[in-house]
């Protein structure tokens, strides 16, 4: 991703990120079994490296995958994809991009791109989060470009974060067999066989 590093932006002024923070909020509240934390609270905390696009989607993603290895209870993984068009939104033929980046949500002729951020709920086919600020020709261009975003929601984005959390725990499920030692959140591969070496080296350098 090239996303600029040095733009920083204030978390509690800046009106844009107050609004994906809410957006955020309301996605994972969907999302949680809250009648199992009757009297509890929730502080999710997203650290933002690089912006290429994308922004609240990936955060959503990442915030997800957080509750999945933290054990909370959810009724549903969050899938989050951003959709929109390279035209000015009045022609709904046109093939909708996904997974936008910077450049792909800027304006387009001097209007505002059509860019439709989607997060759902893949396994009960439940939208939490729909949003689009562009003009649009028609409704069907808005249902277009929706389409697309939760069939990516669906397939690309459901496939990429159940392969992250199998691949998670299969390591844990290794690291506590001994065959992987954590050190630091990090998975080291380290078997039996190697660690047995390291004892006999380091004894032989001591």
């Amino acid at each position: 991703m090239g996303g600029d590093r040095r733009v920083v932006s204030n978390a509690t002024t800046d009106r844009r990120l107050l609004e994906q923070s809410i957006q955020l909020q309301r996605a994972m509240e969907a999302a949680i079994q809250l009648h199992l934390f009757p009297k509890s609270k929730f502080e999710i905390s997203v650290w933002i490296l690089q912006d290429d696009g994308s922004r609240l989607m990936a955060a959503m993603n990442a915030t997800t995958l957080a509750l999945v290895d933290a054990g909370i209870p959810i009724h549903d993984l969050v899938c989050a994809c951003s959709a929109g068009l390279s035209n000015s939104g009045d022609d709904s033929s046109t093939t909708p991009l996904v997974d936008l980046n910077r450049k792909e949500e800027s304006s387009f002729g001097g209007q505002p791109a059509v860019v439709v951020p989607c997060a759902m709920m893949p396994s009960r086919d439940t939208v939490v989060l729909a949003q689009c600020e562009a003009r649009l020709g028609s409704t069907k261009v808005l249902e277009h470009v929706l389409g697309a975003a939760r069939m990516a929601c669906k397939t690309v984005v459901l496939d990429a974060m159940q392969a992250a959390i199998r691949e998670h725990a299969t390591g844990i499920l290794k690291a506590r067999s001994g065959q992987y030692t954590v050190v630091q959140n990090e998975m080291i591969m380290m078997t039996k066989q190697s660690e047995q070496e390291q004892e006999e080296e380091f004894m032989s350098i001591s």
